[in-house]
C-alpha cells in the first residue's frame, strides 16, 4: 500500500524532465487553431466539475475516487479507501495529506501538470508548447509543455468532440512512464462548500476527519 500511495501521488504532482526533443512544438494548421480555440473556449467557461476518477499509473497501480475542480484555482482529489490520500489545490499551492500517516506536504500549483487547468484565463500558447493535435473517433487531443522550463513533463488533454468535454488527461515523463486520469459521471455548475479547499484553516483537518468518519 505505501508504494502505491508514492506511485499514485508522483504521478498526480511530479513533473518529469523534459528532452529538448519532446519540448519542440510542431508546426499547427489553422484547423489545428481553431481546435485550440474551441478548447480554451470550452475550458475558460468551465467554472465547477465534479466527476468520478480512476487513476493509472506506468506500473499497473491503479486508484479511483471523486475530483472536483472549481476554476480558477481550486481542485480536489478524494480517494476511495483503502487509499489513504487527499490532494487538494488553493490559492496556488497543492496540499498532500495522506491521512493514514497524518503527513501532509505542499508544492506549488505551478509545478504540477494540473496547474494549467487551473489559471483563470487558460491559453494554450505564450509559456506553454502545443506539440500536437489530434481529431479522432469523437475525441480532440492535445499534447502541450510549459516552454523553456526543464523541469516540465507533457500533459495531454482528451476531450470529446461533441458536445465538447473533458474527459481525460495524460502525463508522460522523459523515460515515457505515463500516467493516466479519466473522468466519469462528469457534472458541471454545481455550488461547492468552500470549506473542501481551504487547507490552510487549521479547523481543515478537524473536517476532514468527520467528513470521513460520517462516510
Amino acid at each position: 500500500m505505501h508504494m502505491l500511495r508514492r506511485a499514485l501521488t508522483a504521478s498526480m504532482l511530479a513533473l518529469p524532465t523534459l528532452s529538448p526533443f519532446m519540448a519542440r512544438a510542431q508546426t499547427l494548421s489553422n484547423a489545428d487553431r481553431n481546435v485550440i480555440s474551441r478548447v480554451e473556449r470550452y475550458l475558460n467557461g468551465l467554472t465547477t466539475l465534479q466527476a468520478r476518477f480512476l487513476q493509472v499509473a506506468q506500473n499497473g497501480g491503479s486508484a479511483e475516487g471523486t475530483a472536483m475542480i472549481w476554476r480558477p484555482g481550486r481542485m480536489r482529489f478524494d480517494y476511495d479507501p483503502p487509499v489513504p490520500l487527499l490532494l487538494v489545490a488553493d490559492s496556488g499551492q497543492f496540499l498532500h495529506y495522506d491521512r493514514e500517516l497524518r503527513q501532509r506536504s505542499i508544492v506549488p500549483v505551478s509545478s504540477t501538470p494540473l496547474g494549467i487547468l487551473l489559471r483563470s484565463n487558460i491559453q494554450l500558447n505564450g509559456d506553454v508548447i502545443v506539440r500536437d493535435v489530434e481529431r479522432s473517433a469523437g475525441f480532440i487531443r492535445i499534447t502541450m509543455a510549459m516552454r523553456g522550463a526543464e523541469s516540465e513533463g507533457t500533459l495531454t488533454l482528451v476531450l470529446q468532440d461533441d458536445p465538447i468535454e473533458l474527459r481525460q488527461w495524460v502525463v508522460v515523463d522523459q523515460q515515457r512512464r505515463e500516467t493516466r486520469v479519466s473522468l466519469s459521471a462528469i457534472q458541471t455548475g454545481m455550488s461547492f462548500d468552500r470549506s473542501l479547499f481551504t487547507f490552510n484553516d487549521p479547523r481543515f483537518m478537524e473536517l476532514e476527519d468527520q467528513r470521513r468518519q460520517n462516510q
